[in-house]
């Protein structure tokens, strides 16, 4: 962030993360403005909604920081763009990410195309991950603060967008940026930070999915067919889930696979033709664990798929990366695993790593059983 200075547009979102991406950069030298984009309108006034608490902040930051702030609505482009799919998805019976199609479609296409209206050179965001620049092309680096690394939900990038973007603290671990805020007196350096999906907030989650999708109960089936309960609908579960079954007084007898009495109980599968929900018990039951998946909807950072061979791979965030190799059809990939995977989820990424490197990746169409 040395010379040439630049003129960078920083999305501003009210957090602690790009309140320092801006300060650092402003104390580079460059000229820079903020942008708060508001991309849910939906429930503004309700409890679980922090838009307008998240705008004040970022004006307050905006006014130590020394720079300009613009209040931007991308609502319509997030419903067009992020929360239709998101719908479909789980109509589908599958588990989407939206923060993956959001950087994709809102933060870095429908923000950057703002900001270069505005004359910007470059976007900033508050992301942990990196920018490298090598032979010519632009590689997505992840965080060095292993705890904080958002390379996963950053992996639909592709060259152009990582042409103008920088992440400033995507250099330091977030104790240090809690540090640096607490330091200069940004007035959200304790701020916690945001969870969840951010249209939903702290709402319960399967409330709020009821409002835009039908329920259609079924039966709830464990790994032998037989019924111990009923779902509300295959649309408000995932894989690997444990909270929100209802059966936690059930007990479907001794001997049952991957756990005994007390075992808890998982979301294993759904069997979308028969409307039926299977739930197993024990975390680690034989159902739960893959050695394979296949995705699609493929995407690469370089713009071009890698070559087959070893690499390692999240199928969720905050998963430690797993080795496995890579075998490319036309539109798809397969990834098999050195070791079982637990809760391989359908309409998650599938992300891609060369040590370092995020190379991109795809939605998780299957998975193969251990």
């Amino acid at each position: 962030m040395s010379a040439p200075h630049h003129r960078i547009v920083v999305g501003l979102s009210g957090g602690v993360d790009s309140a320092v991406s801006a300060w650092l950069l402003k104390q580079a030298g460059h000229e820079v403005v903020g942008i708060f984009m508001k991309n849910w309108e939906d429930d503004d006034d309700s409890e679980f909604c922090s838009s307008r608490q998240d705008f004040l902040d970022a004006a307050a930051v905006a006014d130590v920081v020394g720079i300009d702030l613009e209040h931007v609505n991308f609502a319509a482009d997030y419903k067009d763009r992020v929360f239709a799919e998101f719908l479909r998805e789980h109509q589908a019976g599958r588990t989407p990410n939206p923060d993956v199609l959001c950087n994709a479609e809102i933060k870095f296409k429908a923000f950057l195309d703002h900001a270069v209206r505005l004359g910007a050179e470059l976007i900033a965001t508050g992301h942990y991950a990196r920018v490298r620049q090598r032979e010519g092309r632009f590689e997505l680096l992840k965080g060095l603060d292993p705890l904080k690394d958002q390379s996963y939900f950053l992996h639909r990038l592709r060259q152009p967008q990582l042409a103008r973007t920088r992440f400033p603290v995507g250099e330091l671990p977030k104790t240090e940026v809690r540090r640096i805020a607490l330091e200069i007196g940004l007035p959200n350096a304790r701020k916690k930070d945001s969870t969840g999906i951010c249209f939903i907030g702290e709402r319960p989650f399967r409330e709020f999915l009821g409002r835009y999708l039908a329920n259609t109960p079924g039966p709830m089936e464990d790994d032998r067919g037989r019924v111990v309960g009923e779902h509300v609908g295959l649309s408000f579960y995932t894989l690997g889930q444990r909270k929100g079954i209802g059966l936690g007084g059930i007990k479907p007898g001794r001997g049952a696979a991957g756990g005994g009495d007390h075992a808890p109980w998982f979301v294993a599968r759904k069997d979308l033709e028969r409307n039926v929900l299977v739930v197993v018990q024990g975390h680690d039951h034989p159902w739960l664990q893959s050695t394979a998946l296949q995705a699609d909807d493929l995407s690469w950072v370089a713009g071009a798929p890698p070559r087959e061979g070893r690499f390692a791979a999240k199928t969720r965030y905050r998963q430690a990366d797993a080795a496995c190799a890579l075998a490319l059809a036309e539109h798809a990939l397969q990834l098999r695993f050195d070791a079982p995977q637990w809760a391989v989820t359908p309409g998650q990424s599938a992300v891609l790593y060369d040590c370092e490197v995020c190379l991109g990746g795809g939605v998780i169409a299957r998975s193969l059983p251990a």
